[in-house]
């Protein structure tokens, strides 16, 4: 399908899932069955009926960029679970190999001690199957056996497509909207009770689950991309969440993105989203970024646009294809030098909004502008601090070179930006801090800095480059090895457990740790960390 702008797209017809209220009342028998068959999930839409369909848009195809994979977007999913949807056809299309040779045994039914395992044997089966379904757009259609009972009884929609007022009795139903390898991943769960998920058809499954109204794969897809979440696909993400209507997963993907936004703005996945879902971010107060990275990624979305849009990239495309999302990158909060250095030389700003702009920064009676002056608020780091008390003594706590670490856990997903650490007993001092964090040995995140103690028993923090995503319920290692004053407080009186907000830590000693770095005493008093 080819849109007003001239993109393909693959647009998907949801007339099921219209309210009451914009159904049309006068659906005649055979429009219906045709909306039935042809796109819709369930019949009630008319062919002549004046209201729009509802479609879609699952994966943007640009015409002069390679289409992006789900694997793409979920790389670590990839390995996990699988290769490639022509792949899981070809496993199902031996499995239906397997079943056909199967019940050659004239007695097959007494292999199978229950209704689940007979059931099983007749997924992608041709015995008995009493209508098929040309699946996937012209070119790629595949022709699937199906049993009307066995579908009805798994889906309300394959209900009312066979047995309802409205029934199909047609023995070949084409859909034309989903991909063969995400049907048959919804036949097999309602035939055989099965999960089987992969990177490349979690989406197209999520969109079949949905369309005929399967609630249990329908989450299981929805889970599946929550733990596939990360800061490169999470922009994505939030758009396909918005459209499938998940505020769940939209939710999951705001926490990522405010987090870990310079990350997020950055990702090749920012690029490939919609313009409302680049206005959402845009105007995101809680975006935790400097706003010259918010400006460069604007304008790295707004080259993929004009792409998109089969037109040149030049800077008077760039800024008609921005449109009114220029607006709400808050240009004035940038510091002068930023502002002189980058956007005010990027020739998207028109001559007068620069001249208004470099006023507002120097003059005392400051211009209106159309952009947006108040700093974003963005995200209050929070402290877990494990010691209950802390303390100093005449041979303690040195360093020379050694490892303090020690390990933790979360029940929720959280985001490490740094450490808390104690400094000097004996007045003033700079200290130079390697922090890193690990999770079975792999670096998730390092940083080397310096900060400066006062003396005072106060810890300091020492921040990562990005905040570094946990997951819940897994033990990661926070590590640190300081050079400076040979003596500073340590921690004393350590928990095991601390209750942060929403949010509990559990602590463990970690074998990394040759410096005397504990549970119950030394140093890493604090992870600073956003929720």
């Amino acid at each position: 399908m080819v849109d007003a702008k001239g993109r393909n797209m693959k647009c998907l017809t949801f007339l099921l899932m219209l309210p009451e209220s914009v159904k049309s009342k006068s659906a005649s028998s055979k429009s219906s069955k045709k909306a039935a068959s042809g796109g819709s999930p369930a019949p009630g839409g008319s062919a002549g009926s004046k209201l729009p369909p509802v479609c879609y848009e699952i994966i943007t195809l640009k015409s002069k960029k390679k289409k992006k994979m789900a694997a793409d977007i979920f790389p670590s999913a990839k390995k996990q679970g699988g290769g490639s949807a022509t792949s899981t056809v070809q496993q199902y299309q031996q499995q239906n190999l397997n079943n056909n040779n199967t019940i050659q045994n004239c007695n097959w039914q007494g292999l199978y001690p229950t209704i689940r395992e007979r059931n099983s044997v007749m997924f992608n089966n041709e015995l008995m199957a009493d209508v098929h379904f040309l699946v996937g757009q012209t070119g790629g259609t595949q022709r699937l056996p199906g049993h009307r009972y066995v579908l009805a009884v798994g889906s309300s929609v394959f209900h009312a497509m066979f047995y309802g007022e409205l029934a199909e009795n047609e023995d070949e139903i084409r859909i034309p909207d989903v991909e063969p390898a995400a049907f048959l991943a919804m036949l097999k769960y309602i035939y055989c009770d099965e999960i089987d998920l992969s990177a490349d058809t979690v989406l197209a499954t999520l969109y079949a689950a949905k369309k005929y109204i399967v609630p249990h794969l329908a989450r299981a897809c929805v889970n599946f991309l929550e733990t596939s979440l990360s800061a490169k696909n999470a922009c994505i993400l939030l758009s396909q969440s918005c459209l499938f209507e998940e505020p769940e997963l939209t939710q999951r993907c705001w926490e990522v993105i405010d987090a870990q936004a310079e990350l997020a703005l950055r990702s090749e996945g920012f690029t490939d989203i919609d313009s409302q879902t680049l206005e959402s971010i845009l105007q995101r107060e809680t975006l935790n970024a400097k706003e010259e990275v918010v400006f460069e990624a604007a304008l790295s979305w707004a080259e993929a646009e004009c792409l998109r849009q089969d037109l040149t990239t030049s800077i008077d495309n760039k800024r008609k294809v921005l449109g009114k999302a220029v607006f709400l990158i808050r240009i004035p909060t940038m510091a002068l030098d930023d502002f002189a250095n980058g956007a005010a030389q990027s020739g998207v700003l028109t001559l007068n909004e620069t001249n208004d702009i470099f006023l507002w920064y120097t003059a005392v009676k400051k211009p209106d502008l159309q952009f947006a002056s108040q700093p974003r608020k963005g995200l209050s780091p929070q402290r877990c601090h494990r010691f209950q008390s802390c303390a100093y003594r005449s041979n303690q706590w040195r360093y020379r070179g050694r490892c303090d670490s020690i390990q933790f856990a979360v029940d929720k997903r959280v985001f490490i930006a740094g450490f808390g650490l104690y400094g000097s007993s004996c007045g003033s001092a700079e200290y130079s801090a390697k922090i890193e964090l690990k999770r079975q040995g792999v670096l998730l995140g390092q940083n080397l800095s310096k900060y400066f103690s006062d003396g005072s028993s106060n810890t300091f923090p020492v921040w990562f480059e990005y905040p570094v995503q946990i997951e819940p319920d897994t033990f990661y290692t926070a590590s640190v090895v300081l050079d400076g004053n040979e003596l500073s407080y340590f921690g004393q009186e350590g928990m095991t457990e601390v209750q942060c907000g929403k949010a509990t830590f559990q602590f463990q000693c970690s074998s990394d740790s040759t410096n005397g770095t504990g549970v119950q005493g030394g140093q890493i008093p604090e992870l600073i960390f956003y929720a």
